[in-house]
């Protein structure tokens, strides 16, 4: 973000990092316009400015990046990375693009819960928004079916407001009502929320789109106010003496 010139980005993520931006141009817009802020970022790099787009996480999980690929596909604009030895078609690049790495929700909020993802587990976005609920259901069944731990993204926005528990019905169908669930909101920052609950009391719980939700698989328990989801050493090695 130093040696950019303009920074793109939702509003409220803007917010977050005005302090170290504040000489910068800054282009902001509101929740849903994903298309227009990727397109005024492309709009100004094409005119030679480094122009860098902010994501809360990671830029690659739920997040930006990938638009940003899918636009200059569709655009025929021909990019090339600016850190990887990939080689790339053998054309003159419009825009040199690297994707920088951040810390996803999933992986802070297990951080502040304990070890709830030391195992497989599943991400899923509970959001209907660009995906069919019909899609949505069936991974839910898939990654309850199997006994993954699962990570739920947008779990609840005053529009769905009943999605939640319409995915708490679908997991009850392969695992207890007793089995653990991390809540986490607003991971790592100042109005963070770090809480353990039940699958059965799930539905009660006060989550929002900044709630990440760690569902336990069958072997995920609390020990001492963590959620811990085990690897399986104990099933081969003697670890407790």
């Amino acid at each position: 973000m130093k040696s950019a010139d303009t920074i793109v980005g939702y509003k409220t993520y803007i917010d977050l990092i005005r302090p170290v931006i504040k000489d910068k141009n800054i282009i902001s817009t509101a929740m849903t316009k994903e298309i227009e802020r990727v397109s005024a970022a492309i709009d100004a790099a094409l005119t030679g400015k480094k122009c860098a787009i902010v994501s809360s996480g990671d830029p690659g999980v739920y997040a930006m990046a990938g638009l940003l690929f899918e636009m200059c596909r569709e655009k025929e604009i021909p990019i090339a990375s600016l850190v990887s030895n990939q080689k790339t078609a053998e054309v003159k690049p419009a825009l040199y693009v690297e994707v920088v790495p951040g810390i996803p929700a999933l992986c802070s909020g297990a951080a502040l819960l304990g070890s709830p993802v030391a195992h497989d587990f599943a991400a899923i976005s509970l959001s209907n928004l660009l995906t069919p609920w019909e899609l949505i259901e069936k991974r839910l069944e898939a990654a309850a079916a199997a006994d993954f731990v699962i990570v739920l993204y947008n779990p609840k926005s005053r529009k769905r407001d009943l999605l939640l528990e319409k995915a708490q019905k679908i997991i009850l169908n392969y695992r207890s009502g007793k089995t653990p669930v991390g809540i986490v909101t607003s991971a790592m920052r100042d109005e963070q929320g770090v809480k353990i609950s039940s699958l059965e009391n799930l539905h009660t719980e006060d989550v929002n789109m900044q709630t990440t939700i760690f569902v336990g698989s069958s072997a995920s328990s609390v020990y001492l106010g963590f959620m811990v989801t085990p690897r399986g050493y104990s099933k081969k090695y003697a670890i407790g003496r």
